[in-house]
């Protein structure tokens, strides 16, 4: 009897931790959108693939502000019913390809809802800027 009751206890504990690490979020938004993404193509480098099965880039959406500074925002997807945690870090180049130091380029953590859409955004930190590249990581507790 009290092993069963061990059993039950174990089994209701299980269940509410999976329960509880599997949020999805539910999205609505206009069918026809009314703005018009400037959308790029890009060059990916998958060295992890796991990360890249979890949360997958949907597409790079590009702008310049009206002070001239580079804009870029990205769509992300999580691919799974539970929370993702990684972080990100933006590089800026210049019109020659060279990197500019910025103290803003730090790794940023975030996390993403089972199954959310997730939109990042950057401006750069000078007029200089280009061009970029944005590294992800896992987040590893």
């Amino acid at each position: 009897m009290q092993k069963t009751i061990w059993l039950l206890t174990g089994f209701l504990i299980s269940m509410a931790m999976v329960s509880s690490s599997c949020t999805t979020v539910n999205t609505v938004g206009r069918e026809t959108p009314v703005g018009t993404r400037q959308m790029i193509a890009d060059k990916r480098v998958i060295t992890d693939a796991t990360l890249n099965r979890k949360v997958s880039i949907v597409g790079l959406n590009e702008n310049t502000t009206s002070g001239g500074f580079l804009q870029v925002q990205i769509e992300l997807l999580n691919q799974k019913n539970s929370l993702q945690e990684f972080s990100y870090n933006f590089e800026w180049f210049d019109m020659n390809g060279m990197l500019i130091n910025s103290p803003a380029s730090v790794w940023i953590p975030r996390h993403i809802e089972g199954r959310e859409a997730l939109t990042i955004t950057a401006v750069a930190p000078t007029t200089m800027a280009k061009d970029f590249r944005v590294k992800f990581i896992e987040n590893v507790r």
